[in-house]
């Protein structure tokens, strides 16, 4: 009669073997790649978030603005000074971080604080768009073209009911943006944003619409914003936001946030509204309603 194993044995037999078999499914060779086909929708959106991004940023503006004050002798922080504090507290609250930026003394003994944004070229002898609370109070505006020219802008029209601003460069054959029908926008469609938050020019950004006709957000008279989850953070203001043909959809205004920077929650004026204040603004260089009497 054979003799029965330990148990202690028969346990590290069955170790032994369960080792062996880890070591030869780790060794069996593998392919390196997916399937054929698996990623080939994957590669074409990616494809066409990179083709968007090299076309457009190439009618994208980044927007340097300064606005000479009387000296004060309250402290000042934060980058975004050329905006009264008052516009900052009623997308972050008071006690924000981008309130009262740093200003520097000029020969004449006042300050300059400075401000930026974003803009791109809706016309190819130089009108640009942007939001109001970017340019609006500005006494220098200075555009930065994706080709690393610098030019001086003068202000055309703003209308802070709207929060839309167009100002002009002295130059022509400049590439433009194609303007999307923002009334076609379907939530959940894929978007990017092109601007320069913290001036980071030309950073690109992707997300889907949240929701459309948001208003009551405290951000303009006039609203009926598209939120997006795109990121968008200080900067980005007056940038555009794109449907994936390369069409401009709306203008990035504003953004909830209880830290200053993103939070998933962005706004954008619907192009369709920018169409009509720009033809005005550009005409007239103001903005005309009428008011009915009761």
């Amino acid at each position: 009669m054979r003799k029965a194993l330990p148990l202690r044995t028969v346990f590290a037999l069955a170790a032994l073997a369960i080792l062996v078999s880890a070591i030869a499914l780790v060794a069996t060779p593998r392919s390196a790649t997916a399937a054929p086909g698996k990623t080939a929708v994957l590669e074409e959106l990616s494809d066409a978030f990179s083709q968007l991004a090299e076309s457009a940023s190439e009618a994208v503006v980044f927007i340097n603005v300064s606005k000479e004050m009387k000296r004060n002798t309250a402290p000042f922080s934060g980058p975004f000074g050329a905006f009264p504090d008052d516009f900052f507290e009623r997308f972050f609250g008071p006690g924000n971080p981008w309130q009262r930026p740093p200003q520097r003394k000029d020969p004449g003994g006042r300050q300059v604080p400075y401000g930026q944004g974003s803009g791109f070229i809706i016309s190819s002898d130089g009108h640009i768009v942007t939001n109001h609370h970017v340019v609006g109070d500005a006494d220098t505006i200075t555009v930065h073209l994706a080709d690393n020219r610098k030019m001086e802008a003068e202000l055309v029209g703003s209308d802070p009911n709207t929060e839309i601003a167009i100002i002009k460069i002295d130059a022509k054959d400049l590439p433009t943006l194609p303007l999307a029908d923002s009334d076609q926008l379907r939530v959940g469609e894929w978007v990017v944003a092109i601007g320069s938050p913290f001036g980071l020019s030309h950073s690109v950004t992707a997300g889907i619409v949240s929701a459309r006709g948001r208003g009551n957000v405290g951000i303009a008279d006039y609203a009926d914003f598209i939120q997006t989850d795109a990121a968008i953070n200080p900067g980005n203001s007056g940038g555009p936001l794109l449907n994936l043909q390369g069409s401009v959809v709306g203008v990035n205004t504003a953004i909830f946030s209880r830290s200053g920077g993103y939070m998933g929650i962005g706004f954008a004026i619907p192009i369709n509204m920018v169409k009509y204040i720009y033809d005005q603004l550009r005409e007239n260089g103001e903005i005309s309603r009428g008011y009915l009497g009761v």
